[in-house]
């Protein structure tokens, strides 16, 4: 077998190289592209019957991705949101591999055809007059700082309600 072909040298440069030195991406973001790896890897050797160790680029397949998505929504309980996240982190690393390998371009290609789920916007919530009054009365204006705080919430109050929101 090429090593080339093994997943697991893409990944580690992924993970230890790319994210960290190309990319500069936070803590938090690296961690949760591993936590996705996490995930993922073990759902790819279970379909394909094969140890982790010895999953090849190819037997990444968008068919695999999209039943792996299905799962994080269905039997995770996952959110939209999640899943695109993992998605997204799925993609960086196919850009990733398709970026410095060109055996894998046409792969490439077919893994990030998978798209976005769209997500619904939370309404916009709003105070009621009641609660409004008492976020204004809250500061302590016997102080500076309670005098400051209370202008400014009023400002934007009122600012809000000019704009015509």
């Amino acid at each position: 077998m090429r090593t080339f072909a093994l997943l697991a040298p893409w990944i580690r440069r992924f993970l230890l190289e790319h994210l960290v030195n190309e990319r500069n991406l936070a803590h938090n973001t690296q961690s949760s592209y591993r936590d996705t790896l996490v995930l993922f890897l073990p759902f790819v050797a279970n379909k394909t019957a094969k140890s982790i160790d010895l999953i090849t680029v190819e037997d990444v397949r968008a068919d695999i991705v999209r039943q792996f998505l299905l799962e994080l929504e269905q039997k995770r309980g996952c959110s939209i949101s999640t899943r695109n996240q993992r998605l997204a982190s799925i993609h960086a690393l196919a850009r990733f591999i398709g970026e410095h390998s060109p055996e894998h371009i046409a792969w490439l290609t077919e893994i990030r055809s998978i798209p976005f789920k769209k997500t619904s916007k939370p309404s916009m919530a709003y105070l009621e007059r009641n609660e409004m009054d008492a976020l204004l009365n809250a500061p302590n204006r016997q102080y500076l700082q309670g005098i400051r705080d209370h202008a400014l919430l009023f400002f934007l109050y009122n600012h809000r309600f000019s704009q015509g929101f």
